[in-house]
C-alpha cells in the first residue's frame, strides 16, 4: 500500500505536492481553531464553513468548484459559493474533494463481543473516510453498546445501523450463534430468534424492534413461505428486511419475491440455475459453475429485470469472496468457496448492466497493519473487475447505501437538513477511485477528525485477521 502511494506521488507530480500542502494546511487550521473531535461537539452551535471545497455530492450531479460547506449543530445548513459564506469557523480545504461519508452496508462487530478489537477497527473506518456501517447480525447487547458511545461522541467511530437476525430452528446449533447469546439460549433471545411456521410473527418483529435493530436479517434454514410471511409482518410494523441471497431452501427468486428490501451476497445468487440447489445453509455445495458456460442463463437475466423493477438493492460484498478463494487455496481448511472469484465478478457485472442498484459491503476486514479499512478494496473491485463507473461506486458507498440501511433522508447526499457526514480527500475520485484512499479529514455529524490524528489498529490492540 505504501509503495502504491509513494507512486501516485511520484507522477502526480506538483499538483500533488500541492495537495499535501493543503491536507497539512487543513490540518493545521483545525488545530489552531481548536476543533479537534470532542464528545457532545455536534450541538455546540458553532458554525464550521468548510471553504473552497470541490463538491461531489453523491447525487450522481456533476462535481461543483469553489463551494463552501456551511455546518452547524451537526448538519449541513448550506452549501454556497464561497464568496456567498457566512461568518463563522473558516476551515480552508482548497484543492480538497468534499463527498459524502463512505458507508460500508455489510460489517460484523461482536461475533463473539470483543469490544477493544471492535474500537480499534472502528476507529480506523472512521479516519479512513467511513461515517455509517451497517452491523449484519452480532451479539446486540455489545453492538448497542458501541452505537450508543459512538452516537454520544465516547469513542471515534461510524454511526452504526445493526440487524437483528432470524433463522429457521435447524441453524442454531451453529457455534456462532452461542457465542452472541451467551447467558441466553440460542434462538431464544431477541436478537436472534429461531422461526417455524408456528412462531407468532408479530411477537417477534416486536421483539426484535425491542433491541433498537435497525432491520431484520434473514439468514438460513427458512423456505419461501415463511420468508414472505416474516416479510409482510416487518414491513407492517416499519421494519426493513436484510436477506441472503438465498435462505436454503427459499432460493433467490423467491427471496426477492417475498419484497426484501436487501439482499447480501452475490455468490449465492448464482444458485437461482444450479442443476443442484442446497436445502439447508450447513450443505456445502458451490454453485453450479457449468451453468455459465455458455453465457448468462435467462433465469438469472429474469432475476435480474425482477430486483431492478422492484428496486431491491444487492449488497454484493465481492470481496469477502476473493478472500475466501485466496485463503482456501492457501491453507484448505474450513468449507470450500461458494463460487469462483471471476464468476463473482460476472454476477455483480450483470446485475449492474440491467440497472440492479448495488451497495458497498465487505463482510470482513483487512490485518491490522492495514492502513485503510476493507470498504475501500470493495469500492477498486466494483470498479475494476466489474467495471462501475467512478461515479457509479461513489453511489454505492453513499446514496445506494444510505437506501440499503434505511437512511436516505439524513445521510448519503450532501444536502441542507441532512447529517455533516463528510469527507475531503486530496485526489479525485471521479477519475480513479483509489483517491478514496487519499482521505485528509473526515467529519461524522460536524465533528471534525483530521486523518493526521490517526492511530493504527495494530498500535492499539492486536488484532487478527478475519
Amino acid at each position: 500500500m505504501k509503495a502504491a502511494v509513494r507512486h501516485r506521488a511520484g507522477s502526480a507530480g506538483a499538483a500533488w505536492r500541492r495537495r499535501l500542502a493543503n491536507a497539512a494546511l487543513c490540518a493545521s487550521l483545525l488545530v489552531s481553531a481548536g476543533a479537534s473531535a470532542t464528545a457532545g461537539d455536534e450541538a455546540t452551535g458553532t458554525t464550521r464553513i468548510y471553504h473552497g471545497a470541490r463538491v461531489i455530492d453523491g447525487t450522481g450531479a456533476p462535481a461543483r468548484e469553489g463551494l463552501s460547506i456551511v455546518v452547524r449543530d451537526g448538519r449541513i445548513v448550506a452549501l454556497v459559493p464561497d464568496a456567498d459564506a457566512p461568518d463563522g469557523e473558516h476551515i480552508d480545504v482548497r484543492g480538497l474533494h468534499a463527498l459524502p461519508g463512505l458507508i460500508d452496508t455489510h460489517v460484523h462487530l461482536a461475533t463473539p463481543p470483543d469490544t477493544a478489537r471492535a474500537e480499534a477497527l472502528l476507529r480506523r473506518q472512521l479516519y479512513g473516510g467511513v461515517t455509517t456501517v451497517r452491523s449484519m447480525a452480532d451479539d446486540l447487547r455489545a453492538v448497542g453498546e458501541l452505537a450508543r458511545r459512538s452516537r454520544v461522541g465516547e469513542i471515534p467511530a461510524p454511526d452504526i445501523v445493526y440487524a437483528a437476525l432470524m433463522a429457521g430452528p435447524g441453524f442454531f446449533d451453529d457455534p456462532r450463534t452461542a457465542a452472541v447469546s451467551r447467558g441466553g439460549v440460542p434462538g431464544q433471545v431477541p436478537w436472534m430468534q429461531a422461526i417455524d411456521e408456528d412462531t407468532d410473527l408479530p411477537l417477534a418483529v416486536a421483539m426484535a424492534r425491542g433491541t433498537s435493530a435497525g432491520g431484520i436479517k434473514l439468514y438460513a434454514d427458512l423456505p419461501a413461505a415463511v420468508v414472505a410471511r416474516i416479510t409482510a409482518e416487518a414491513h407492517r410494523q416499519g421494519v426493513p428486511v436484510w436477506a441472503h441471497a438465498a435462505v436454503f431452501p427459499a432460493m433467490p427468486a423467491e427471496v426477492v419475491r417475498a419484497g426484501v428490501d436487501v439482499l447480501s451476497h452475490v455468490c449465492p445468487l448464482g444458485y437461482e440455475v444450479s442443476g443442484y440447489q442446497p436445502q439447508a445453509y450447513r450443505d456445502p455445495a458451490p454453485v453450479d459453475a457449468s451453468a455459465f458456460e455458455d453465457g448468462m442463463p435467462e433465469a438469472m437475466v429474469a432475476l435480474f429485470a425482477d430486483m431492478a423493477a422492484r428496486g431491491t438493492v444487492l449488497d454484493a460484498t465481492n470481496r469477502v469472496y476473493v478472500e475466501h478463494v485466496r485463503q482456501y487455496a492457501r491453507d484448505g481448511l474450513g468449507r470450500p468457496p461458494r463460487c469462483d472469484v471471476e464468476l463473482t465478478y460476472r454476477l455483480s457485472r450483470q446485475a449492474y448492466h440491467q440497472g440492479v442498484a448495488i451497495s458497498a459491503g465487505t463482510d470482513g476486514e483487512t490485518e491490522a497493519d492495514a492502513p485503510f479499512p476493507a470498504l475501500h478494496d470493495e469500492l477498486e473491485i466494483l470498479a475494476g473487475p466489474v467495471g462501475m463507473t467512478p461515479e457509479d461506486v461513489i453511489a454505492a458507498a453513499t446514496r445506494v447505501a444510505a437506501r440499503a440501511l434505511g437512511q436516505e433522508a439524513e445521510i448519503g447526499t450532501l444536502a441542507p437538513g441532512k447529517l455533516a457526514n463528510l469527507v475531503f480527500v486530496a485526489g479525485d475520485p471521479l477519475q480513479d477511485v483509489a483517491h478514496l484512499r487519499e482521505v485528509v479529514l473526515t467529519v461524522k455529524r460536524g465533528v471534525p477528525y483530521p486523518r493526521s490524528d490517526y492511530v493504527p489498529v495494530a498500535g492499539q490492540v492486536p488484532v487478527a485477521a478475519d
